[in-house]
């Protein structure tokens, strides 16, 4: 795929695919970063990086890179479990007590989830297909797991039971948990989410680093969108995955109910924190429900607790974000962040009461029986 410089004279792009032998696929033109993207196809036996390589060299091209393939991180459990443990590592029931992410609007970018589904009937509140074609397609797996893990109404508690959840399908696939998307799918996905208002943008599958998505999500942290993502399940000796790695999002990984590392998770320095990510109690397409493992679904939990977090206090930056959940993560392994848990487990709980508490504690105390109503200012406590 490839953009066009502005100044580039009328009838480039025609004269350009002609020359490359190139047949165009799609033109797209974005906001969240402006400049239209072009995608195009080719049947000779070049590679992508020959053909990119000769488009780069185009003095009237602004952008060209290959249009990468991304996909879905998760692995499918053969029973089901009888107990949502995740409840208790994260604290949610504390942390709901408090907020619940009401008001607080998460984009999903996946596959299509069962919006019908009874654990999220009420929960989707708009959908968007990403993908080319917009024909209605059955509900998938994974869509239909991270929507209810982000914010399941009934049946299933999920981390953020009042969020507004917009469901993006940027992937596709007929397996029961796989499904693959592209750059450019993704980037619809994230241009349309930041203009419905998303807060929060969870992104739960891997691939190589992208440069124009990157500059998406820088452009969304700019404007204070908070991006969550699966670290991986490529094992221990992979290479960063993105756009985990990429340093505008919230990288996440995966534990067991004993705290364990997901023995398939990727590793790294940019791994922020670590929620449950095994066994994980799940929505399945049709009402069914199921059991569901890897760093998808960790990063699922995440993005819920940063809605909490939103809700607790709107006009968090995504830096504040990042900083409140780790200084509130349980640590685990080695003392401090390390590379298998990032700072520690998530939890929900004490992110919420680390935002709520200062508040409180700078508000005027109410007057009591024999006092002065006078309002008396007290010093806000040292900031960790």
């Amino acid at each position: 795929m490839f953009s066009l410089k502005a100044e580039a004279p009328a009838g480039s792009l025609r004269v350009i695919l002609r020359r490359e032998r190139l047949e165009l696929v799609s033109t797209d033109t974005f906001t969240l970063v402006p400049m239209t993207l072009h995608r195009a196809r080719f049947k000779d036996r070049r590679s992508i990086a020959e053909v990119v390589a000769a488009l780069a060299r185009d003095s009237r091209i602004g952008r060209a890179q290959a249009n990468h393939l991304y996909a879905l991180v998760a692995q499918a459990m053969p029973a089901l479990a009888g107990a949502q443990y995740v409840v208790g590592k994260l604290r949610l029931k504390e942390a709901h007590a408090s907020a619940t992410g009401k008001d607080v609007t998460v984009a999903v970018i996946d596959s299509e989830p069962d919006s019908n589904h009874p654990a999220l009937r009420d929960a989707v509140s708009e959908r968007h297909d990403a993908l080319d074609g917009g024909k209605p397609v059955a509900a998938h797996p994974h869509g239909t797991a991270i929507a209810g893990i982000v914010g399941a109404r009934t049946q299933l508690a999920s981390a953020a039971p009042e969020a507004r959840l917009l469901a993006v399908r940027a992937f596709s696939g007929e397996t029961r948990t796989g499904a693959q998307g592209t750059t450019i799918h993704v980037a619809r996905g994230l241009d349309w989410a930041q203009r419905k208002g998303a807060s929060v943008v969870n992104m739960s599958f891997a691939g190589p680093w992208d440069a124009a998505l990157s500059d998406f999500l820088a452009a969304g942290a700019g404007r204070g969108v908070v991006y969550v993502a699966a670290g991986g399940n490529a094992g221990p000796a992979s290479a960063p995955l993105f756009p985990a790695a990429d340093p505008n999002v919230i990288a996440v990984t995966a534990t067991d109910a004993e705290d364990r590392l997901f023995p398939a998770a990727n590793r790294g320095s940019h791994l922020c924190v670590a929620a449950p990510g095994v066994d994980i109690l799940v929505a399945a397409p049709n009402g069914n429900y199921g059991l569901l493992s890897g760093t998808s679904m960790a990063a699922a939990q995440v993005s819920g607790i940063v809605a909490l977090m939103l809700q607790a206090k709107p006009d968090l930056t995504p830096p504040e974000v990042r900083a409140a959940l780790t200084r509130s993560a349980r640590d685990l392994g080695p003392l401090g962040p390390d590379r298998d848990f990032g700072a520690g487990s998530a939890d929900a709980e004490g992110a919420v009461q680390a935002l709520i508490a200062p508040a409180a504690q700078t508000r005027p105390a109410p007057p009591t029986e024999g006092m002065s109503a006078t309002p008396v200012s007290a010093a806000a406590p040292d900031q960790p």
